[in-house]
Order: C-alpha cells, then sequence, then structure tokens
C-alpha cells in the first residue's frame, strides 16, 4: 500500500446550524436568530491509502465534518477537495469525484431498509450509478461482495432482521463497496456492536483496506479502537483540531491538554503509577462560546492569553501540529 500526494484536503471548512426559534416568535419577541457553529475552520490533509482517524468527546463536530465530505451538509465556510476537485464547485466532474467515496454509518439497524431484500440493498449504488446493466451482472457482483464481507451469497435473499449487529454492518460495507469507491468515511461503524464483534468489523476493514487500496476516514470516541486501524489521528474540541499526530506519536508523547486528559482517562493497564488528570469540567455551551481557546475553561495550564486569543494549529517547536498556548510558551511539563 502505498501512501501518496493526499487524496482529501479540507480547507478551513465550517459548518453553521440555524437553531432560532419561529420566525413569528422571534419577531413578537424581537429575539435575534440563533447560529450554531458545528464545525469552525478544520483543515488538514487525508493522504491516499492511510486511515485518519477524528476522536473527541459528543458534539465536537467529528460527524459533521464526515458529512460535509460526503455531501450531506453543504459547508458555510470553505472547502473540501477531493484527488484535486473542488467539491463545491458542481458539474459532471465533482459527481464523479463523489461516486469514487461512501459512507458507512454508526447504526446498522436504523441504515438498511427493512423492507428490501439484502441483495437490493447492496445493489442499489450499482443501479444508481449505472455501473451495471442487466439482473445477471448485478447478482454476480452482489454475491462477490458479500462474500468479501464473510457472508454467503445466499445471505442475499434475507431481510435485515435476520442478521445480527455484526452481520448488518457487514451488509452495509457491502454495500458501500459495491461502486468500487477509493474513499470511505466510516462514522463510528463499531460503537454500536459487542466488543468481540468490533474486533471481527474491525479486522475484515483492515484486511480490506490491504486488498483494495482503500482510504479511510474514522470517527470514533474509542481510543483503542483508534490506535488500532488508524495511521493518525486528529484530535477535535468545540469544532476544531486541536492536535493532529501520528498513532505512535500521540499516544506516546500528547501535546495537547485535552488530548492528555483524554488518554489519562483510559485505564492503566500496566499500573505504572503515573500520576493522572482524568477528564474534567464539561463542554461550554456552543451558543454560548468562550472567547480565546475554548478549552481554556477546563485547562489546569490556563492563562490570561489562553482566554483572549484563540490558538492556531501550528507545528510548535518541531513536533506535531498542536493548538495551544502552553504548548508554543512550553509551559506544559514532559
Amino acid at each position: 500500500m502505498t501512501i501518496d500526494a493526499p487524496l482529501v484536503v479540507l480547507r478551513e471548512l465550517g459548518r453553521d446550524f440555524d437553531v432560532s426559534r419561529p420566525w413569528l416568535n422571534r419577531v413578537l419577541e424581537g429575539a435575534p436568530r440563533r447560529l450554531l457553529t458545528a464545525v469552525d475552520g478544520v483543515s488538514c490533509e487525508i493522504r491516499r491509502g492511510e486511515t485518519l482517524a477524528l476522536v473527541g468527546e459528543s458534539g465536537c463536530g467529528k460527524s459533521t465534518v464526515a458529512r460535509l465530505i460526503v455531501g450531506l451538509h453543504s459547508p458555510s465556510r470553505g472547502h473540501v477537495e477531493f484527488d484535486g476537485v473542488r467539491l463545491s464547485a458542481g458539474g459532471e466532474e465533482t459527481a464523479r469525484a463523489r461516486r469514487r467515496m461512501q459512507m458507512i454509518f454508526q447504526d446498522p439497524y436504523a441504515s438498511l431498509n427493512p423492507r428490501w431484500r439484502v441483495a437490493r440493498i447492496v445493489a442499489e449504488p450499482l443501479r444508481a450509478q449505472g455501473q451495471l446493466i442487466g439482473r445477471k451482472a448485478i447478482s454476480a457482483r452482489v454475491a462477490e461482495l458479500l462474500q468479501q464481507v464473510g457472508l454467503s451469497p445466499e445471505d442475499g435473499e434475507k431481510y435485515p432482521h435476520e442478521f445480527s449487529g455484526g452481520q448488518r454492518q457487514r451488509i452495509c460495507i457491502a454495500r458501500a463497496l459495491s461502486a468500487h469507491p477509493e474513499f470511505l468515511v466510516c462514522d463510528e461503524p463499531t460503537s454500536a456492536l459487542d466488543v468481540s464483534v468490533q474486533a471481527q468489523i474491525l479486522n475484515l476493514m483492515k484486511d480490506l483496506q490491504e486488498r483494495m487500496g482503500l482510504t479511510y476516514l474514522f470517527i470514533s470516541h474509542n481510543l483503542a479502537v483508534v490506535a488500532y486501524i488508524a495511521s493518525r489521528i486528529g484530535v477535535m474540541y468545540f469544532g476544531r483540531l486541536v492536535e493532529l499526530a501520528d498513532v505512535g506519536t500521540l499516544f506516546v508523547r500528547p501535546r495537547h491538554p485535552y488530548t492528555r486528559m483524554l488518554l489519562d482517562a483510559l485505564p492503566d493497564l500496566d499500573m505504572s503509577g503515573r500520576a493522572r488528570t482524568p477528564v474534567a469540567g464539561e463542554v461550554p455551551n456552543p451558543l454560548a462560546p468562550p472567547a480565546g481557546c475554548a478549552f481554556h475553561p477546563r485547562c489546569p495550564h490556563a492563562k490570561d492569553r489562553c482566554r483572549l486569543e484563540r490558538p492556531d494549529l501550528r507545528d510548535w517547536h518541531g513536533g506535531a501540529p498542536v493548538a495551544c498556548h502552553a504548548v508554543e510558551e512550553s509551559r506544559l511539563p514532559g
């Protein structure tokens, strides 16, 4: 597997949601519109053939980034490029780029049509994109896909309710692979599954990536899962990337205080006796974001500058990119 030029590039990607009260209520009460910023200026690259994971607490914007990439939401600011094509430009070139990506959703119980047989579910992208014509060709492709994900061709005649959770996620993976995508956006694909089944799905995904040269964006809040499957990790907080590093670097030498707190929340199986600072405090109200660094109300190293000035994601002192004034000023303990 060759890691080459970036396949996906996010440039200052942002998304706001209007959470205002109905128009008539606002007029009668004199209330302004209220915007919730779910993603705020995310910039990064996903290299061809790698797995980039986005981690963070619930509500940090991970899934919104995923939906922006595949086109389920339109960006309020910034843009996404896929293999050099700007996806907001429209036209046939953008449509071709969109056909080269697919998404695997979090809940295999909700993402499959209960009234369709599995064969029809898996074949739907083929029919929608017109890649294969004729019942025989489509049936052969569906049988091949079901075998690739560890199911039987005969399973195509069954309905989703006849399968376990892990088997349903295998069907979702088969559907995502049916149109020969190069890039898969995986939005917490194992979080609804038992631990043993999670391991089977992760092994399947790694095997498919090696055999088919796939590129993954993997969304998760489970650091153990991310450590197993990812090449690089982006840590998100309050809609922004606060750290971006290779897996080995991030788990051994985390730089941002939030990343350190996330890792300190993991069980210390080695019983090293190292001092640990569990994740404390609450995520701020997204409708009333704090000034400066959004993490400063929870950060034990916050100073006046942190409360006034928002840090940029940059390489400080030759390390991995991190958005933190304390790192820039070398205020953190080693």
